[in-house]
């Protein structure tokens, strides 16, 4: 299926590593012009240049830090002077740190909902209004499957990760008029770096390894394994694209079905 999304302009957060890269490269090889931002500079500039060997694609690359308020407004601004527009936005950020309610201080929420909550909310109010002007646009935001079912341990997340399905479902009513669409992804277990991380909290909290805290939570999930950074990017493309024109407000699950719920 040609999922229509050559030359068109996308801006990936958190694309350094993990699913952000991954989300980015998969845009690149449809042939859409893709902008990766991360702290980390120099990884950002070796994955830059990465996906543009892979792909043939020239790839915007731009150090940011979206705990920092004005970074949304720059990133995309940059976007809109470099290719004149925007027509897909990305919304990704780190997962907040693992821990349970008492492990955890006020300090360590309201840092969480700078990176979680208020990075989304940022990139939307920057990114809407150039949508808005051109009448067309996707977002598509990286969630969690634990706004479906909470996990263990992933206070923060389970928290904050809610508020951020209730702006895109309450924003995907808003701007459909305008030819905006809104939608969420919410990842199951996948081989990231920030799930070896959760992996060894995990493994130290109950006194065991980490592959075999891995192996319990594949035989939980029917497939029976975890899913890989392309399998997630693949269905983050098609909801980004014009292939998916009539997806609108929904928190897609990639999971392996993993979540037993109906809802």
């Amino acid at each position: 299926m040609d999922l229509g999304l050559k030359d068109m302009s996308a801006l990936v957060m958190a694309s350094s590593a993990g699913l952000g890269r991954a989300v980015a490269l998969q845009l690149a090889q449809e042939g859409a012009y893709v902008t990766i931002c991360a702290r980390g500079e120099a990884r950002l500039r070796e994955t830059a240049e990465e996906i543009e060997s892979q792909t043939g694609q020239s790839v915007l690359a731009i150090p940011a830090d979206l705990s920092n308020p004005a970074a949304a407004d720059l990133l995309v601004n940059a976007v809109v002077d470099r290719l004149g527009r925007l027509d897909l936005l990305f919304v990704n950020a780190g997962g907040p740190p693992p821990g349970q309610f008492l492990d955890l201080s006020v300090e360590d929420w309201e840092a969480a909902v700078e990176l979680t909550l208020m990075s989304a909310v940022r990139l939307c109010y920057a990114a809407v209004p150039v949508m808005k002007k051109q009448r067309s646009g996707a977002i598509l935001a990286s969630t969690s499957i634990t706004v479906k079912q909470p996990l263990p341990n992933l206070i923060l997340s389970n928290s904050l990760r809610l508020g951020v399905t209730g702006l895109l479902k309450s924003l995907a009513d808003e701007v459909a008029p305008f030819g905006i669409r809104v939608n969420g992804i919410c990842p199951g277990w996948t081989r990231t770096a920030r799930v070896e991380q959760l992996l060894v909290d995990r493994a130290q909290r109950n006194g065991t390894t980490v592959a075999e805290e891995a192996g319990q939570i594949a035989a939980a999930i029917p497939m029976g394994r975890m899913a890989t950074p392309e399998e997630f990017a693949r269905v983050a493309a098609f909801l980004l694209s014009p292939a998916a024109s009539y997806v609108n407000g929904v928190s897609l699950l990639v999971d392996g079905g993993m979540y037993r719920g109906v809802t």
